[in-house]
């Protein structure tokens, strides 16, 4: 039975430029979806939400640290947080450490002597979701100055290695597909497949594809983190070093799994008729089962289950270590995560090794029986359909909101991803009818067998001139033979032509075209996919939005209030300072001028807050003496508003007065 498609007038079905256009278009399409669309996006999640000293700030005393905010916990790779001096010198002598114990924070402390002018900050980070982040901002103390300092915000993924990293990242992927697709595709829809040499090549390309690109990337970790040149890959300090972090970690555990499967594959009891046949040639021909030593091999129940656990551990080397590994509900993203991607490799790869499978290999070849089409097309809905509701939730994590949906760019470009995949689901369903077809007129293996066999035998007949009559054909005479060559009523073409070997061919012929429209209708959504995973979430965009915003608020709420108590110099005014001036733990600092604006010493100065909206307060600040001026350093305000400031100045042990001010909490 020939199940190649129909090729070229004058061309026989089933030859290789008969089946190239189809063959060739799918296979682009496969692997340019793989390339662009199945890897997760090389984009961050954190950012930078605040920083002590602040950017562009002046400050008249020399800090002894700088500290950095990020939204979400980080780690830190080699040479994570510098601060340079206007001669571009370094002036933090020790590597940076989490403030205070939290681990979104990152603090580096500051030499003793530092000169008037800019100093320039440059951080580099590691994301929870594994992906490096970088930035720079500069800070003056006494007033600003030109600085030598060069600064960089280039993205980590924009050099050298990060271009390498991204490729070998890709290829990975492509690799998950094509071996767990043929892998599915031999366990749970024709285990014969596995005799094809072809699918076995596809098999072996995705392994070694797969275990390739983890080792690049496992070499690669280490500059990449920390922008290292493509040489230091082979630094052994630094390969220790990413081999204990989360990702090398994923990587090791992903190396591991695949020998395993390449040992359980070599050894496995059935597939020695296999290796040792070496080839095609063994019960090459027959259908599933069929014909003497052409048994396909039984895997078993408990080989399948272990080839399930093997592909979602494999996927879980991606989950554990990138972006399902942070945010919202880290338990379930990355059980989800690792779903999405398993039928990713079982719909894609396996759309690849149906296309092999249903090549024509000419007399003698192996027929894909019709029971194994539909069997893969029930996996490759349910596979769509998992990928379909996984997709749908790392959607909504990512944005977060129905207002994102529309209002940033993530959110929009995700409504055109969607209208998309319902497209191809549409066509996908065409391919389930074409299945359904074919599944019910099936044709035995034998029949197609027993088809083309004699055809061949009576045109060799022909050929010699000669021979018994009775080989040549059913009307007992030369012309006879003739007549049925030429499709006569009599004659075996008439046969063929009517028969449902033709009926089973046209079903194929439709199955292959629907194949190829929905590898083609892959590539466009995993395209948009591409372009999704190079925009920034909208939760991300939201929180970082937020972050700028606060950033643009000024640090600290300065308000002044004048007083005078009636009488010759006991007139000047009080400064209080709250920084950052914020829901939350605030800093307090009160100083009080004289009519001349000077500094002045007061015996005594009280502040209470009040938030006369909500009926909070007053709130004692509990302001202590720090010799010229008062201050308290743990004043927590519960709420955003505008509070009231009741301050409280007492000049001599029988002179004070009450003033009255305002400030908004953010």
């Amino acid at each position: 039975m020939h199940t190649g498609s129909p090729g070229t007038p004058g061309t026989p079905p089933g030859t290789p430029l008969a089946r190239k256009p189809l063959a060739f278009l799918v296979l682009v399409a496969a692997v340019l979806a793989l390339l662009f669309g199945a890897a997760a996006p090389a984009l961050a999640h954190t950012a930078l939400s605040g920083s002590d000293p602040a950017d562009g700030s002046v400050l008249q005393t020399p800090p002894r640290q700088v500290t950095l905010t990020f939204t979400e916990s980080i780690s830190f790779p080699e040479e994570a947080l510098r601060v340079l001096s206007p001669a571009n010198e370094r002036v933090n002598p020790r590597p940076a450490q989490h403030a205070d114990g939290k681990a979104n924070t990152a603090r580096v402390e500051l030499s003793g002597e530092l000169p008037e002018g800019t100093y320039a900050v440059a951080w580099r980070v590691i994301s929870a979701d594994g992906h490096p982040i970088s930035g720079a901002f500069t800070f003056s103390i006494g007033k600003p100055s030109e600085t030598a300092a060069t600064l960089t915000t280039d993205s980590p993924d924009d050099t050298a290695v990060g271009r390498l990293y991204g490729f070998f990242r890709y290829l990975a992927y492509s690799g998950l597909a094509l071996l767990v697709g043929a892998a599915a595709f031999i366990l749970l829809c024709w285990p014969a497949a596995v005799a094809l040499r072809p699918v076995r090549r596809l098999l072996v390309a995705g392994w070694v594809t797969l275990v390739v690109a983890t080792a690049a990337l496992l070499l690669l970790r280490g500059p990449y983190e920390a922008a290292g040149s493509l040489a230091s890959a082979f630094d052994p300090a630094r390969l220790s070093r990413t081999a204990t972090g989360k990702p090398g970690t994923a990587f090791l555990v992903r190396l591991a799994l695949l020998f395993a499967a390449a040992a359980a594959m070599r050894w496995h009891p059935a597939l020695r008729p296999v290796r040792e046949g070496g080839g095609e040639g063994q019960g090459e021909g027959k259908g599933e089962g069929e014909g003497e030593g052409s048994q396909p091999p039984d895997f078993g129940v408990r080989f399948r289950l272990a080839g399930t656990a093997l592909a979602l551990g494999l996927a879980l080397s991606w989950a554990t270590a990138e972006h399902a590994s942070a945010g919202l509900q880290v338990p379930l993203a990355m059980p989800v995560a690792a779903l999405h991607l398993v039928a990713m490799g079982v719909w894609l790869g396996g759309l690849i090794t149906l296309v092999i499978a249903l090549r024509d290999r000419g007399p003698g070849g192996r027929v894909l029986p019709a029971p194994a089409v539909g069997r893969f097309a029930t996996l490759a809905f349910r596979a769509v359909a998992v990928l379909v509701g996984t997709g749908l939730y790392q959607s909504w994590r990512q944005v977060g909101s129905w207002e994102a949906l529309t209002g940033t760019s993530y959110g929009r470009t995700l409504v055109v991803k969607v209208a998309a995949v319902v497209l191809l689901l549409y066509v996908a369903s065409y391919s389930r009818r074409a299945a359904a077809r074919l599944l019910q007129d099936p044709v035995p293996a034998e029949e197609a067998q027993r088809t083309s066999e004699p055809e061949v035998a009576r045109v060799a007949e022909l050929v010699g001139a000669s021979g018994p009559r009775g080989v040549t054909g059913g009307s007992g005479s030369p012309d006879g033979v003739a007549e049925g060559g030429a499709g006569g009523a009599d004659g075996v073409g008439d046969r063929a032509g009517s028969s449902p070997v033709e009926e089973s061919e046209r079903y194929r012929r439709g199955l292959r075209r629907t194949v190829a429209a929905e590898a083609v209708l892959g590539v466009v959504v995993l395209a948009i996919t591409t372009l999704l995973t190079g925009t920034q979430p909208s939760r991300a965009a939201v929180a970082e939005s937020a972050a700028v915003a606060a950033g643009q608020e000024p640090q600290a709420k300065v308000v002044t209030v004048p007083f005078d108590l009636g009488t010759a110099n006991r007139r000047g005014q009080v400064q209080i300072t709250l920084a950052p001036g914020r829901v939350g733990e605030n800093t307090v600092e009160a100083v009080v001028f004289s009519e001349d604006g000077g500094l002045a010493a007061v015996p005594e100065l009280r502040l209470t807050l009040t938030q006369r909206e909500q009926g909070i307060g007053p709130l004692d600040a509990k302001l202590k003496n720090q010799k010229g001026y008062w201050a308290t350093y743990d004043l927590r305000l519960p709420m955003a508003g505008e509070w009231t400031l009741d301050i409280v100045v007492r000049t001599t042990d029988i002179d004070q007065v009450t003033v009255r001010g305002t400030v908004r909490i953010t």
